[in-house]
């Protein structure tokens, strides 16, 4: 797990929507709702590479339909 500055997460945005990033914590990354993506954080830095970043999936919490 690792910490980001809040002040540093107050002037980061998503490079590809440009919107405010959300810090997961338990993850260690930082959440792009708009693009949903999830950019890691490597020793306390944030790497903001679209292709870095994970792809959220579409239902998180999947259900039995039983």
């Amino acid at each position: 797990m690792t910490a980001i500055d809040p002040k540093l997460l107050e002037i980061l945005v998503c490079p590809v929507t440009r919107e405010t990033l959300s810090y997961d914590a338990d993850a260690g990354e930082l959440i792009s709702k708009g693009a949903r993506l999830a950019y890691p954080i490597r020793d306390g830095i944030p790497i903001l590479l679209p292709d870095d970043a994970r792809a959220l999936s579409d239902d998180p919490t999947p259900t039995s339909s039983k």
